[in-house]
């Protein structure tokens, strides 16, 4: 039974980061024209439509069609198998690397529905200060982000723990 719920979790939370990635990208894909920008915060913060046919800040939009089809569309499919079976080694017990890990699919899974259906990535999160623009990105983008900085936290804390554990038992 255990198992079974951490994969309902697994598949909850990383649905529910398509969904609500998929949700705004398909309204800013429907209600502003490519470019189109409107001014949330000034001096910081627009909502700019922008189509991101590279990686990540644009890496490889350049590149010729068949070096991007495996970047952005082989490669997708072999993390998925790669967290998946991360997944399947995790006990329900570690929800917390559970849910950063559901956070990197989900938000892989967004920009590869995009990729697949447009042949580019809605991006519309625009920041700057001072002139200087961070690139713009997604609801997706922010998922892997933080679900990368989450497991990457999460294996330091745990390494951290057990050398701390064996330290003890050494000492006993």
């Amino acid at each position: 039974m255990k198992t079974y719920l951490k994969y309902f979790l697994f598949l909850t939370i990383s649905f529910a980061i398509v969904a609500l990635d998929q949700a705004t990208k398909m309204m800013i894909h429907t209600q502003f024209n490519l470019g189109e920008k409107k001014v949330i915060i000034p001096g910081f913060f627009n909502i700019t439509y922008v189509r991101n046919t590279g990686g990540v800040f644009g890496l490889f939009s350049e590149s010729n069609d068949v070096i991007r089809m495996i970047l952005f569309i082989i490669l997708p499919v072999l993390a998925f198998v790669l967290i998946l079976s991360i997944i399947h080694k995790l006990d329900i017990k570690q929800k917390y690397q559970i849910l950063a890990f559901s956070s990197i699919f989900g938000g892989a899974l967004g920009n590869y529905i995009d990729r697949i259906h447009f042949g580019y990535v809605v991006d519309f999160l625009d920041f700057y200060y001072k002139g200087r623009a961070w690139p713009a990105f997604n609801v997706a983008d922010m998922c892997i982000v933080i679900g990368v900085f989450s497991a990457i936290t999460l294996i330091y804390i745990t390494e951290e723990k057990q050398k701390k554990k064996a330290l003890l038992l050494k000492e006993t």
